[in-house]
């Protein structure tokens, strides 16, 4: 049986964050690392594949240039109110990526820095030990001093190891659309778009545009987002995407199909546990946010917070991991999560015509909010009351 200092079960961005968080810190751990996955890179991820500022930052950070394919965005078009348009032409808001190729970029950079990379490997079972986890797949089974769940929203970690809790899950469904096909002119402006009228019908979410390129084509990643799924079910999301898509191409509508793909988001929730004896959660395993759903640059974040908890456990021989939920909550990222999901009962309640007025009537709160969203400029570790004064006062006074 072989065993491992660390067997991280998800190879996606949280995963192989933790792994190279750990190997920078500690190059010793090389081939001490065990990365598992079930698929087998580059394997298709449906995803939107927007990357924010602050993810380019963590890849600077982890020394991995953004080497893949990939659509600038320098613009932003919100729909929050009926004949309103909300504007932003600030630049540098987004990188587009494939899945495929970035999570591939991420592996291979993992791989050589010295993780053990086992693809094409279903984990099967887990089970807690006195003093490790014993990993079984579908070809083997390992034995770990600790586990780190990077598996996703449907995390078999998080449901064998930690616990199952009711929280809730939204849900994302795409399609990918050239732009050949559409009257959509966001590729050529830099742009995507993000439409909140379906909120006032009970949606509580959005409909999304984004430029991308699918070998080397240039396409729109057309979405919906449903946090929660009580007003909206799985065929109407279905149907209210199909008529916006319907929008984008008139010309070919009639009689065409696309094929549309979901996946599940499972958002944080403050007061849920993260770990266990032996384990910790990352990425979407742990919770992505809730508003929009976004998930890369907080899987990349929470691997940096799980290797520096990892290699404390090692120094310390202690495995228990009761820190690890506390720490993070009370970091910046806790509270960007924790902030991000109270956010959705404003935006995605009773008072969201209240709000949406508001942030597209006041340039400076979309100023704030786009750097704050982002992580420009420091934003993302500033306190609300920072935001709050940059908003009153004409000049936002810098970190």
């Amino acid at each position: 049986m072989e065993c491992f200092d660390v067997i991280i079960i998800g190879s996606g961005p949280a995963g192989t964050a933790t792994a190279l968080n750990l190997l920078r810190a500690d190059p010793t751990l090389a081939c001490n690392i065990l990365l598992l996955d079930k698929a087998v890179h580059p394997r298709e991820k449906i995803c939107a594949g927007g990357l924010i500022p602050h993810t380019l930052d963590c890849l600077n950070a982890l020394e991995i240039p953004l080497t893949v394919p990939h659509v600038q965005v320098n613009r932003a078009r919100v729909r929050a109110l009926p004949g309103r348009e909300v504007v932003c032409d600030e630049g540098g808001m987004c990188s587009i990526i494939r899945r495929n190729e970035f999570d591939f970029l991420l592996v291979r950079a993992a791989a050589e820095r010295g993780a053990e990379i086992r693809q094409g490997e279903k984990v099967i079972r887990l089970v807690r030990e006195s003093d490790g986890i014993r990993v079984m797949t579908e070809k083997t089974t390992y034995r770990a001093r600790i586990v780190v769940g990077a598996d996703g929203s449907g995390s078999r970690v998080r449901r064998q190891l930690i616990g199952q809790t009711r929280q809730p899950v939204g849900k994302a469904i795409m399609a990918d659309v050239p732009v050949s096909e559409t009257d959509w002119d966001g590729f050529a402006q830099q742009r995507y778009d993000f439409n909140f009228l379906p909120v006032q019908d009970g949606l509580r979410g959005y409909l999304w545009a984004f430029p991308c390129l699918i070998e080397q084509v240039a396409h729109v990643n057309l979405g919906i987002y449903s946090l929660g799924v009580r007003s909206f079910s799985n065929a109407a999301l279905q149907d209210r995407l199909t008529t916006e898509i319907d929008t984008f191409s008139p010309a070919r509508a009639a009689g065409q199909t696309r094929r549309l793909r979901a996946f599940p988001i499972y958002g944080y929730a403050l007061e849920r546990p993260l770990a266990a004896p032996h384990v910790a959660l990352v990425g979407d395993a742990a919770g992505a946010e809730p508003l929009l759903g976004e998930g890369i640059s907080f899987a990349l974040e929470y691997g940096a917070f799980a290797a520096q908890a990892i290699r404390e456990a090692l120094r310390t021989k202690d495995f228990s991991f009761d820190s690890y939920t506390r720490t993070l909550a009370q970091a910046w990222l806790g509270k960007k999560l924790a902030r991000l999901s109270f956010a959705t009962k404003l935006f995605y309640g009773r008072t969201a015509r209240l709000w949406f007025t508001l942030a597209a009537r006041n340039t400076r709160l979309q100023s704030v909010g786009l750097k704050w969203y982002n992580g420009v400029d420091g934003w993302h570790q500033r306190s609300g009351w920072d935001a709050v004064r940059a908003v009153i006062n004409r000049y936002p006074r810098q970190p």
